[in-house]
């Protein structure tokens, strides 16, 4: 069931009184993702029997994490406190704020709120999980106030990022106004949608603002973020310069203003558009749909369609910006695209900045396109969606918060925030840097942190949702480091060797090349299970032990390694 903003919900004018008397519980946030880290973003805000959970995203799997698809929060403290959640807020539409609620849901289902194009990309997920008709969603828009329980009233305001219809909340609390800013930046010109609401933020300073939960992914960098529009002035100048070649854009699917910008430099110079990627596709189709999207009539065409045009006359925009291995531009660039063929001049715009832990794969990406003769562009052509110091400190400047909470960002992200912050003249004291699962304790007067809950990450690998855990990647790690031997023996009712043992080895050794290190390893097994016979030891358990321990400790005596070792017994 969705719900569009329209349905007469009541508007709320401002103000920090939710209740006469004066409050007596205290105010808790705590972050469940986004602390530490790079994406997973979600924090709680509890308030006595109610609760409100800002964003609900995923994090991209770690080098080390082999085989995971997907990192999500856990969850166990909203499990258990279900019946006072109210609502999921989410305030935009990337992967890091949205890209583990249907995961989540299947736990905590609450109603979702979010605007237009958020709530749009959302459904698609849940129709892919089959949560369509079981999930509440709510369409809002800027500007407007929602209540939520006794206890919660939050304002949407309208921000800047690097996808249309992000919002900044203000959220009414019985101990004060709190204002979460959500990833954002400064673009005084847009592509698409409003100005950030700089003179919303600066009333809100004005009336009194108890604390400021600020996007800290860019602490690092002074001056200011640039505009979005810097990129499609680069876009133009690279299409001018190279009129008679076939030109691929790669970015982020959601990044809804940057595709236009290509559709835009595209149009301006006569060329077709083809879109490739699921991802690319689909959002495509929804931003179009729901009008975030200005496309000229035939301009699109299919990707069996680029045959019948000349390569000054198409643009290819597609997935694989991060060098992901399934994403069209990573099938390029090793020659395994079914339907597209990297040739010897081709320009290939690579339009986003590597996420951290990324730039090797990219720079893998770069150069195996480079190989193919494609000249890749990556100078100009990509601007930040997080703001830098400048705008950082404008933000405090604007919202005079008594109490500073630096948010989404690695630990030195939110150090330099906080930094930031000291100058802007809020006292150190006043300063805080939580960790994920912390419970922070605030009202008008005080802020600490009072202990912590549940908390860290829930491994998705396929189909499976937290069902793999340290000890499984471990083993992963292991296997995929050292290989597998396997020891196979057939043992009768009295323990007696009846076949075997035969050695097996994966990702060890060569056997074919090793026979003489596989003879001798069979028989360091027979020995260890005629010991077990004289000693009369029959329980399988520490016969598999003791040929597990012999056969390891043999190996790393010849070869200086440590391959996984397991005993298999069979049974006649």
């Amino acid at each position: 069931m969705i719900l569009p903003y329209q349905t007469g919900r009541k508007k709320y004018s401002g103000g920090n009184n939710l209740r006469a008397r004066q409050p007596k519980s205290k105010l808790k946030i705590i972050p469940l993702g986004g602390l530490g880290e790079v994406g997973k973003n979600m924090t709680v805000f509890e308030y006595e029997n109610d609760i409100i959970v800002v964003d609900c995203g995923l994090a991209f799997p770690g080098d080390e994490m082999l085989g995971i698809d997907l990192v999500i929060p856990d969850v166990t403290y909203l499990a258990k406190n279900l019946d006072k959640i109210r609502a999921f807020i989410i305030t935009h539409g990337h992967e890091d704020h949205i890209g583990a609620l249907p995961y989540i849901l299947k736990e905590v289902n609450v109603p979702i709120y979010g605007t237009k194009l958020t709530n749009a990309l959302i459904e698609y997920k849940l129709t892919e999980h089959a949560l369509m008709d079981v999930t509440t969603r709510v369409v809002i828009q800027d500007g407007e106030t929602i209540k939520f329980g006794s206890s919660f009233k939050v304002e949407f305001i309208s921000s800047n990022h690097s996808i249309t219809d992000t919002v900044m909340l203000s959220i009414w609390t019985p101990v004060g106004t709190v204002v979460h800013t959500a990833d954002f930046k400064i673009d005084y010109s847009p592509i698409r949608g409003k100005v950030i609401n700089l003179h919303r933020l600066a009333e809100l300073g004005q009336k009194g603002v108890l604390a400021l939960l600020s996007d800290s992914t860019n602490s690092e960098r002074l001056g200011y973020t640039q505009s979005e529009r810097m990129v499609g002035e680069t876009f133009f100048g690279i299409f001018n310069k190279y009129k008679d070649r076939r030109i691929m854009v790669a970015t982020f699917a959601s990044n809804v203003d940057r595709v236009q910008q290509v559709i835009n430099a595209a149009s301006a110079n006569n060329r077709k558009v083809a879109v490739m990627g699921r991802s690319m596709v689909n959002v495509v189709k929804i931003a179009s749909e729901l009008g975030y999207l200005d496309i000229p009539t035939n301009t699109l065409i299919e990707v069996n369609e680029l045959k019948k045009y000349t390569d000054d006359q198409v643009v290819i925009i597609m997935t694989g910006s991060q060098g992901e291995s399934m994403a069209a531009l990573s099938r390029m660039s090793k020659a395994e695209h079914k339907q597209v063929e990297i040739k010897p001049g081709d320009i290939v715009i690579l339009s986003a900045t590597p996420i951290p832990g990324n730039e090797k794969t990219v720079s893998n990406v770069i150069n195996a396109l480079a190989k193919q003769g494609a000249i890749v562009v990556k100078d100009d052509t990509h601007v930040s969606g997080h703001a830098a110091q400048e705008e950082q400190k404008l933000m405090i400047a604007l919202i005079k918060p008594k109490y500073f909470i630096p948010v989404h960002g690695e630990f030195r992200h939110l150090q330099a925030h906080a930094n930031t912050a000291i100058n802007m003249g809020i006292a150190k004291e006043n300063i805080i840097i939580l960790s994920i699962g912390d419970i922070l304790e605030l009202d008008r007067n005080s802020m600490k942190v009072a202990g912590t809950v549940p908390s860290g990450k829930v491994l998705v690998d396929g189909l499976g949702v937290g069902d793999v855990g340290n000890i499984v990647l471990r083993d992963r790690k292991h296997l995929s480091e050292d290989g597998l031997l396997i020891a196979v023996m057939t043992l009768d009712d009295a323990g007696i060797v009846v076949a075997g043992p035969d050695i097996i080895s994966r990702g060890f050794v060569y056997v074919r090349e090793a026979e003489n290190l596989m003879d001798q390893a069979r028989n360091v097994v027979r020995r260890t299970l005629d010991k077990c016979q004289r000693n009369q030891v029959t329980d399988w358990m520490l016969i598999k032990n003791y040929v597990r321990d012999d056969l390891r400790d043999f190996v790393w005596q010849k070869t200086k390694r440590s391959p996984m070792v397991l005993p298999i017994i069979m049974e006649i």
